[in-house]
């Protein structure tokens, strides 16, 4: 009887001690998954070694991006932009004599789809160009008209699953005029270049109405890009340094606290070269600067980009 005893005792801290590592095990495992989704949320881009089209990312010197499957030889290339996700790219393309039209890719798995037209209004405008996917919803702005009146107008579709709805202007003052190049902050506003008085304007989200359209108090540029955080913005302007030079460059406005914007400031030499820069764009994750430059033979464009260090280097002390 007691050797019984003995072997139950036995078998009961056996158990225990079983009860207790699987209790260790389970505590261990809502950890980990815990750690893992405070990490996706911390960091939502795909880590994956597919993005960007598998470049390498660059430093502090630009650097062609993409050559021969999205910057060509022979044709201009300019204004880029990149899902919030950073698993789609839209950008816009023009051979010589043609028609401006939009091209895109997704990355499906691990691969990138063939590079495509989009062609968003089918056909009614002759011309699309400089996309902006938003950062707020499922719509994909960009620059349309007819070659014939050149009257440009700012249009959106809506992205699905696979493909995108029928394109429609969009309804609002921003389009009271001829304008272009809509980007977006993450708080909703909007910024964007109106052609006619050659000055760029904004409007704040209200109620997802854009009704009120606002001069942006800078010393001068177009075609200005917003950061993600809105906290500065990348414009390009004609040399500002040099009377004599006639090329395009791009300068930075960073935001101060009052919410006035600082004095242009020129990146360097290593972002502007001799020939002209234009069209800037920041991917969503703040990390990269686009733009095109026109260092082709026959004054053609690529798409460069380079890390928005660049800025982060010639940003004012508070």
């Amino acid at each position: 009887m007691a050797r019984t005893w003995t072997v139950i005792k036995a078998n009961l801290i056996l158990k225990n001690h079983i009860d207790k590592y699987v209790a260790l095990v389970f505590v261990l495992f809502i950890s980990a998954c815990k750690t893992e989704n405070s990490n996706k949320k911390e960091n939502p881009f795909p880590t994956t070694e597919n993005l960007y089209f598998e470049q390498k990312p660059p430093g502090l010197i630009p650097e062609i991006f993409a050559p021969g499957l999205v910057s060509i030889e022979g044709r201009y290339e300019f204004g880029i932009s990149f899902a919030p996700d950073l698993d789609e790219i839209y950008f816009s393309a023009k051979e010589v004599d043609q028609p401006t039209v939009i091209y895109y890719s997704r990355l499906k798995g691990k691969e990138w789809s063939p590079i495509k037209k989009a062609d968003f209004t089918k056909g009614e405008k002759d011309t699309e160009m400089k996309p902006f996917v938003s950062l707020m919803d499922d719509r994909i702005y960009f620059t349309a008209y007819n070659a014939a009146s050149r009257n440009t107008k700012i249009w959106y579709v809506t992205r699905t699953k696979d493909f995108w709805s029928s394109a429609k202007k969009l309804e609002s003052p921003i389009n009271g005029d001829r304008v272009f190049n809509l980007n977006q902050g993450k708080n909703g506003d909007f910024y964007y270049t109106n052609i006619a008085k050659r000055k760029m304007f904004y409007t704040t989200d209200v109620n997802s109405e854009f009704s009120e359209v606002k001069e942006l108090n800078i010393e001068f540029g177009i075609q200005g890009f917003i950061s993600p955080l809105q906290d500065y913005m990348v414009v390009n302007s004609r040399n500002r340094e040099d009377d004599s030079r006639k090329d395009s460059d791009l300068y930075v406005y960073f935001k101060k606290k009052d919410g006035t914007w600082s004095k242009p400031i020129n990146p360097g030499e290593e972002v502007n070269s001799t020939f002209s820069e234009t069209v800037p764009s920041i991917t969503p994750d703040g990390k990269y600067l686009f733009f095109s430059r026109y260092n082709e033979e026959g004054r053609l464009s690529n798409f460069y980009w380079v890390s928005t260090e660049v800025i982060d280097k010639v940003r004012p002390k508070q």
